[in-house]
């Protein structure tokens, strides 16, 4: 079967869908790696709880609604930049390390990637459940996840705040990664803003050139 950009009614059956086994396996593997490489299995477990519901949410709705092959795969990448992220924590990534090393910066920006991602990676997904779950206008699909986007952003740094400094205090600075930056939490919100805007653009732009030439 070609590999799907939007949802479809009658896909392949989880037992079918060989890529989405290939998906999960690969990041079973991965997620059992960082738990069993991780120095700080308390800040593991505070940083994947949001993957577990995530990934649990993806698991039980898959009969009900069943996202395009590209979703999925940007869902997959999302993913996997977290959880390598809750390996070391993001202020303490070795990648972000090496590239602090590259560009010759001050802090570790890690954490910004995954903050950008979470907005480029997801709001296309978002845009294929508004589509074709709730049969949405386009422009309703187009805007609303770069709005949701900011909204969980500034909810997740609020969430985030919360379990720090309620549930792991001694884990605190550690699990929110602000590197001792003030605006950290208002600069992580405009870079997944930011991605999310940016997904949405190419997406509209690439969907007209491919309907210019059709």
């Amino acid at each position: 079967m070609a590999f799907t950009t939007t949802s479809i009614e009658g896909r392949t059956s989880f037992a079918e869908n060989t890529l989405l086994k290939v998906y999960i396996g690969i990041f079973l593997l991965v997620w059992i790696w960082t738990f069993l490489g991780t120095t700080d299995h308390a800040n593991w477990v505070t940083e994947n709880v949001l993957t577990v519901i995530f990934v649990g949410g993806l698991c039980l709705s898959y009969r009900k609604f069943r996202f395009s092959d590209l979703s999925y795969a940007l869902m997959f990448v999302y993913i996997l930049l977290h959880i390598y992220g809750a390996m070391y924590t993001y202020a303490e990534n070795p990648f972000g390390y090496w590239l602090q090393d590259r560009v010759q910066g001050e802090r570790n920006h890690y954490d910004r990637i995954v903050h950008f991602s979470f907005g480029f990676l997801l709001a296309y997904p978002m845009r294929d459940y508004f589509k074709n779950h709730f049969g949405w206008p386009n422009w309703v699909c187009w805007v609303l996840p770069v709005e949701i986007t900011l909204s969980f952003s500034g909810a997740y740094e609020l969430i985030e705040w919360a379990v720090a400094d309620v549930f792991f205090p001694a884990q605190g600075a550690a699990y929110l990664g602000s590197q001792g930056d003030i605006w950290d939490a208002q600069k992580d919100m405009a870079l997944a803003f930011s991605g999310a805007s940016i997904s949405m653009v190419m997406a509209s732009t690439l969907r007209r050139l491919s309907s210019s030439r059709t």
